[in-house]
């Protein structure tokens, strides 16, 4: 052993790498074309079509064997969400609008692929009847449940209050605070120590936009929600946590969650010079689902392309 030189005792370099990727280039940026659809809104008629990871999230068996409840799993930030969640070995349900079906049997298709059990379950967060429906139902078909994601919502942009009607603002409320409530309550009973319940919030809780009064209300209601119920759950073992993305490129900004005026521009005043795609959040939630991250909770992660808080 004293012949061997010091380049010889060197642990060997990984001949398989990561390359530096420019964030600023690595997805399209605006300007964008003018383009509306009716809500909900699909996936495959977008212009670009979002990157959920289809053909970019690798896995590494982070999630093994466990149980997910995806709401809004079909397109954006679920759907990103749903594939990495397979992809890391768990068992996926989701949930959408029955306008939704041919973006959610895409999903499904990907589950499937990754090896995993998928379970498609249409029908409106605005029912309480439906939420609990919901719970039992992934909890029959899942074997039981661990992964709680609070991802669905409603936005609507609106240049004044005035034009808000109240059935506008009972859908939004409804879909973004009634829902994730009657959720978790439902939720709870099934969920064991080690489960993590995982809420969406937006920037628009620490910096509202003037044309999105009700849903910027939603997302400043769920980052307190997710703070009160990570210290009522924590003695039970029970993770709550919550994103927060800036502009990302979805299905809802062009289903009347933007004008087409900020469509064309979507994301041109993040330091990044674009929008996000779904894709790039998607580790965010692994990593508050993982074991790995069992000190994580009552916390907000941001991902916002440079602006925004926290």
């Amino acid at each position: 052993m004293e012949n061997e030189t010091n380049e010889q005792l060197q642990p060997k370099r990984q001949s398989v790498y990561s390359e530096l990727e420019d964030p600023t280039t690595k997805h399209p940026k605006p300007p964008f074309e003018r383009q509306f659809q009716p809500f909900p809104g699909l996936v495959s008629k977008m212009n670009p079509i979002p990157d959920h990871g289809e053909n970019s999230y690798k896995g590494s068996n982070r999630l093994n064997g466990r149980r997910a409840l995806i709401t809004g799993g079909d397109s954006g930030i679920g759907r990103a969400a749903a594939i990495a969640y397979a992809r890391e070995g768990a068992d996926v349900a989701i949930n959408y609008l029955p306008e939704e079906e041919s973006d959610a049997q895409e999903v499904v298709k990907l589950i499937e692929a990754a090896g995993r059990k998928a379970v498609a379950i249409p029908g409106d967060l605005r029912d309480e009847l439906f939420c609990q429906h919901l719970i039992q139902e992934a909890v029959k078909q899942l074997g039981g449940i661990d992964i709680l994601v609070n991802n669905a919502g409603h936005q609507k942009t609106h240049e004044s209050i005035l034009d808000i009607t109240t059935e506008e603002f009972d859908r939004t409320m409804k879909t973004n605070i009634y829902a994730p409530f009657w959720l978790t309550k439902a939720a709870l009973p099934h969920l064991a120590p080690g489960s993590s319940i995982i809420g969406l919030s937006s920037v628009q809780a620490y910096d509202p936009s003037a044309d999105l009064y009700d849903y910027a209300q939603t997302k400043a209601a769920t980052t307190s929600y997710v703070k009160s119920l990570a210290k009522q759950l924590g003695p039970k073992g029970i993770r709550v946590n919550g994103v927060a993305p800036g502009p990302v490129w979805t299905a809802l900004e062009v289903s009347g969650g933007q004008t087409q005026e900020n469509i064309e521009k979507f994301g041109s005043d993040t330091p990044l010079g674009r929008p996000g795609q779904p894709a790039e959040l998607a580790s965010i939630f692994v990593q508050l689902a993982d074991n790995d991250g069992s000190f994580a909770s009552g916390q907000i992660y941001g991902s916002a392309g440079g602006s925004g808080q926290p």
